[in-house]
């Protein structure tokens, strides 16, 4: 079978792995062998450090590890061998991570042995249907499997139960500069208005605009199509420079101005025009309609 038929059965199945991976496996289960509930010293695991997974939220943590302290580890930790007795995270760096400030000195944990390629899936598949990555992780980890795996976005799509379009606009946030990332990954910038942001001019000044007025996602889409119509076009939104007027019709504003005593404008065009006499008090007015009336 060649590999992107290996790629596709794997996508189907992969999120039925994860399913699989809190539990023992039968004698007859076809995957890898697996130790289930088997407990190793928590010294001896580390974490996986192409997990696409970077924040941690601290309080939810500690939120955990009082959990931890009182029910115990509930989801073992799915780990691989990376050496004899030392294991590496595949899914359940939070567990992992609680347990320790839990004061655990061990944990239960599900052996699976499989390649570079198969931990980066399972880890991105488990925290993208559990909501656990930022939009910047989850873009990061659908980069990585498509540089070092050559995965297509099809490929990804089928993995982790999503669209390929779900999946183009997850990377294309990668375009935007690291000032922005930072807000998206904080959580202060959602996703929506990251990528609105993508094409703009200067998208780090927008950044800042729209966090300090609370702008929504459609009022930052207004806001980047204005700025990408400024890019194609240097005059817009500037008001329209002034037509000069010729020569008579300047000598003409001026005699009906020193005529009248009042600022006169004629704004002459070939299919007409305008005479816009302009005055300050109701006396004026008054002088303006008593010589039309007498004309």
């Amino acid at each position: 079978m060649n590999d992107d038929n290996s790629r596709r059965r794997l996508g189907r199945g992969l999120a039925a792995l994860i399913g699989e991976m809190d539990q023992p496996l039968q004698a007859s289960s076809p995957v890898a062998p697996v130790n289930a509930d088997r407990r190793i010293p928590i010294e001896f695991v580390a974490r996986n450090p192409r997990n696409p997974r970077r924040t941690f939220d601290e309080a939810e943590l500690q939120d955990l590890a009082s959990s931890i302290r009182q029910h115990g580890i509930v989801q073992p930790v799915v780990v691989r061998t990376i050496a004899d007795e030392r294991y590496e995270i595949i899914a359940g760096e939070r567990r992992w991570r609680a347990a320790q400030l839990a004061g655990f000195t061990d944990i239960p944990v599900i052996v699976r042995d499989v390649d570079d390629r198969t931990a980066l899936e399972i880890a991105i598949v488990e925290n993208v249907q559990r909501s656990d990555l930022n939009p910047l992780e989850e873009a990061l980890g659908y980069d990585q499997l498509i540089a070092e795996h050559g995965y297509t976005q099809n490929d990804l799509g089928e993995i982790i139960g999503k669209s390929r379009s779900h999946v183009a606009n997850s990377l294309r946030l990668l375009k935007l500069p690291e000032p922005v990332r930072d807000m998206l990954s904080s959580g202060t910038l959602s996703a929506g208005h990251a990528r609105a942001l993508i094409p703009t001019s200067d998208p780090v000044t927008l950044a800042r605009s729209i966090i300090a007025k609370g702008l929504s996602v459609r009022d930052t889409e207004r806001l980047a199509q204005n700025d990408i119509r400024a890019q194609n076009d240097p005059n817009y939104g500037k008001p329209s420079p002034k037509e000069e007027k010729d020569a008579d019709t300047l000598a003409l504003e001026r005699t009906l101005s020193d005529s009248l005593g009042l600022d006169v404008t004629v704004n002459h065009k070939a299919s007409g025009g305008q005479l816009r006499i302009s005055y300050k008090t109701l006396d004026q007015l008054e002088e303006i309609c008593r010589l039309l009336e007498r004309r």
